[in-house]
Protein backbone atom coordinates (compact mmCIF):
# COMPACT_ATOMS: atom_id res chain seq x y z
CA UNK A 1 0.00 0.00 0.00
CA UNK A 2 1.23 3.47 -0.88
CA UNK A 3 -0.22 6.36 1.04
CA UNK A 4 -0.01 10.12 0.93
CA UNK A 5 -0.38 12.09 4.16
CA UNK A 6 -2.56 15.18 3.79
CA UNK A 7 -2.17 18.07 6.22
CA UNK A 8 -3.51 21.39 4.89
CA UNK A 9 -1.91 24.51 6.38
CA UNK A 10 -5.34 25.93 7.23
CA UNK A 11 -6.11 23.10 9.68
CA UNK A 12 -4.55 22.51 13.10
CA UNK A 13 -1.31 20.56 13.32
CA UNK A 14 -2.04 16.90 14.09
CA UNK A 15 1.62 16.01 14.63
CA UNK A 16 1.44 16.20 18.45
CA UNK A 17 -1.36 13.62 18.29
CA UNK A 18 0.50 11.37 15.81
CA UNK A 19 -2.12 11.92 13.11
CA UNK A 20 -2.71 13.39 9.68
CA UNK A 21 -5.85 15.29 8.75
CA UNK A 22 -6.38 12.82 5.91
CA UNK A 23 -4.64 9.92 4.23
CA UNK A 24 -4.92 9.11 0.54
CA UNK A 25 -4.40 5.47 -0.43
CA UNK A 26 -2.76 6.13 -3.79
CA UNK A 27 -3.54 2.65 -5.12
CA UNK A 28 -7.29 2.73 -4.51
CA UNK A 29 -7.70 6.55 -4.49
CA UNK A 30 -9.64 6.24 -1.23
CA UNK A 31 -9.35 9.22 1.11
CA UNK A 32 -9.75 8.67 4.84
CA UNK A 33 -10.40 11.94 6.68
CA UNK A 34 -9.69 12.16 10.40
CA UNK A 35 -12.38 13.49 12.67
CA UNK A 36 -12.80 17.18 11.93
CA UNK A 37 -13.80 19.52 14.72
CA UNK A 38 -14.21 23.26 15.15
CA UNK A 39 -10.56 23.89 16.09
CA UNK A 40 -8.32 26.67 14.93
CA UNK A 41 -4.54 26.27 14.69
CA UNK A 42 -4.31 26.82 18.47
CA UNK A 43 -6.73 23.92 19.16
CA UNK A 44 -9.51 26.28 20.24
CA UNK A 45 -13.18 26.19 19.19
CA UNK A 46 -14.65 29.23 17.48
CA UNK A 47 -18.33 28.45 18.10
CA UNK A 48 -20.18 27.56 21.31
CA UNK A 49 -23.22 25.86 19.78
CA UNK A 50 -23.64 22.39 18.29
CA UNK A 51 -24.89 23.81 14.99
CA UNK A 52 -22.10 26.41 14.81
CA UNK A 53 -19.44 23.81 15.51
CA UNK A 54 -21.05 21.46 12.99
CA UNK A 55 -20.81 24.07 10.23
CA UNK A 56 -17.17 24.79 11.13
CA UNK A 57 -16.29 21.08 11.24
CA UNK A 58 -17.90 20.56 7.82
CA UNK A 59 -15.82 23.40 6.36
CA UNK A 60 -12.69 21.80 7.83
CA UNK A 61 -13.81 18.52 6.26
CA UNK A 62 -14.15 20.27 2.89
CA UNK A 63 -10.63 21.68 3.30
CA UNK A 64 -9.18 18.22 4.00
CA UNK A 65 -11.08 16.66 1.10
CA UNK A 66 -9.90 19.25 -1.41
CA UNK A 67 -6.30 18.98 -0.20
CA UNK A 68 -6.51 15.20 -0.77
CA UNK A 69 -7.87 15.60 -4.31
CA UNK A 70 -11.45 14.77 -3.37
CA UNK A 71 -14.65 16.75 -2.88
CA UNK A 72 -18.02 16.68 -1.16
CA UNK A 73 -19.38 15.04 -4.31
CA UNK A 74 -16.94 12.15 -3.92
CA UNK A 75 -17.88 11.36 -0.31
CA UNK A 76 -18.70 7.69 0.26
CA UNK A 77 -19.33 7.75 4.01
CA UNK A 78 -19.69 10.43 6.65
CA UNK A 79 -19.83 9.78 10.39
CA UNK A 80 -21.09 12.48 12.73
CA UNK A 81 -20.45 12.46 16.49
CA UNK A 82 -22.45 14.81 18.71
CA UNK A 83 -22.00 15.28 22.44
CA UNK A 84 -25.24 14.12 24.08
CA UNK A 85 -28.29 12.60 22.46
CA UNK A 86 -28.19 12.95 18.69
CA UNK A 87 -31.98 13.17 18.53
CA UNK A 88 -31.88 16.40 20.56
CA UNK A 89 -29.92 18.08 17.74
CA UNK A 90 -31.33 16.53 14.57
CA UNK A 91 -33.77 19.35 13.87
CA UNK A 92 -30.96 21.91 13.69
CA UNK A 93 -28.27 19.67 12.15
CA UNK A 94 -30.25 17.97 9.36
CA UNK A 95 -30.70 21.14 7.23
CA UNK A 96 -27.02 22.05 7.65
CA UNK A 97 -25.95 18.58 6.55
CA UNK A 98 -28.40 18.48 3.63
CA UNK A 99 -27.14 21.85 2.35
CA UNK A 100 -23.48 20.80 2.72
CA UNK A 101 -23.97 17.44 0.96
CA UNK A 102 -26.23 18.68 -1.81
CA UNK A 103 -26.79 15.86 -4.27
CA UNK A 104 -23.79 13.83 -3.02
CA UNK A 105 -25.94 11.58 -0.78
CA UNK A 106 -23.18 9.46 0.88
CA UNK A 107 -23.87 6.87 3.56
CA UNK A 108 -24.20 8.75 6.87
CA UNK A 109 -24.00 7.56 10.46
CA UNK A 110 -24.82 9.76 13.45
CA UNK A 111 -23.72 8.88 16.97
CA UNK A 112 -24.35 10.58 20.31
CA UNK A 113 -21.29 10.44 22.59
CA UNK A 114 -20.29 11.43 26.11
CA UNK A 115 -17.08 13.25 25.18
CA UNK A 116 -14.96 14.39 22.25
CA UNK A 117 -11.52 15.92 21.58
CA UNK A 118 -11.83 18.60 24.28
CA UNK A 119 -14.39 19.74 26.85
CA UNK A 120 -15.42 22.56 24.51
CA UNK A 121 -15.79 20.28 21.47
CA UNK A 122 -19.43 19.42 20.78
CA UNK A 123 -19.28 17.92 17.26
CA UNK A 124 -16.84 15.82 15.22
CA UNK A 125 -17.16 14.62 11.62
CA UNK A 126 -15.07 11.94 9.87
CA UNK A 127 -15.36 10.69 6.32
CA UNK A 128 -14.26 8.38 3.54
CA UNK A 129 -14.18 9.62 -0.04
CA UNK A 130 -12.72 8.71 -3.41
CA UNK A 131 -10.17 11.10 -4.89
CA UNK A 132 -11.48 12.75 -8.07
Amino acid sequence: MAKKLVNPERLYDGTPFGMSQAVLDTESSLVFVSGQVDWDRQYQVSQNSVSGQFEAALENLRTALVAAGASVDSLLHLRLYVRGELEDHMESLAPILAKFLGSSRPAVTGIGVASLASKATLVEVEAVAKAD
